[in-house]
């Protein structure tokens, strides 16, 4: 029912639909009579560190994440605002602003709320790639709310935007066997990992794609069943 809308009013409607929203009028601001966001962007931000140094660990996967769906839709991320690098461009025919955060994992909220706040953003319309110790190595999931999960850049974003309402998308990174987690993800992914790192990409780019063309139900059910991209990891 939805085809008959424009589609940038179509994919707005869609990722309301994560918040019980039952919306499917074109979108308009707040204070007219529709629920629907009156941005017609959706934010897109990938978490990690700053910095060479920090570049190829696990930590940062958000991070290359982001580089990957900016390379594969032509988006450059060469703008600094927000206390981040962005670029503004679309995903099929979707207006995203993707977003890497340059405030250190733990105050990432500082960079990701007040971008959401110039795009005039609602939290529905907010997407958010990040690692995740608790997911074996290379098994991805789509959550649509929720706590921070001990994740203190989720944490931070939860703080600074007062709503748990956004997606997430968690790329398993897998706990370590023994040693410290702190450790583990500000260290980059072994051997046997790394080869797997552009598939990981490939299918978070699948995963936006799906959430902004179908919304999160969808992607939840295409993705959230699939086993990890590296065969074996889930008996780690």
């Amino acid at each position: 029912i939805l085809y008959g809308l424009p589609e940038q009013s179509r994919v707005a409607c869609i990722l309301c639909r994560q918040r019980g929203q039952s919306s499917i009028v074109p979108r308009q601001p707040y204070s007219q009579t529709t629920n629907c966001p009156s941005s017609q962007w959706t934010l897109v931000a990938g978490l990690g560190n700053p910095g060479a140094d920090y570049a190829a660990h696990r930590h940062n996967i958000g991070f290359r994440c982001i580089d990957a769906i900016a390379e594969r839709h032509g988006i450059a991320l060469g703008k600094k605002r927000f206390k981040g690098l962005y670029g503004e461009g679309r995903v099929r025919e979707s207006r995203v602003v993707l977003l890497k955060p340059q405030t250190f994992m733990n105050d990432s909220g500082s960079s990701v709320a007040p971008a959401s706040r110039w795009y005039k953003v609602d939290p529905g319309q907010i997407i958010v790639i990040y690692d995740d110790l608790d997911l074996p190595f290379g098994r991805i999931r789509v959550r649509p709310g929720g706590g921070s999960g001990g994740h203190n850049g989720i944490r931070s974003i939860i703080r600074e935007l007062d709503s748990e309402d956004f997606v997430r998308i968690r790329v398993g990174i897998g706990r370590p066997a023994q040693g410290d987690p702190v450790d583990y993800v500000l260290n980059a992914f072994d051997r046997e990992q790394a080869p797997y790192i552009p598939d990981i990409c490939a299918r978070v780019n699948q995963i936006v794609t799906t959430l902004l063309s179908e919304g999160v139900k969808e992607a939840m059910n295409l993705f959230n069943g699939l086993d990890s991209v590296r065969p074996g990891s889930e008996n780690e």
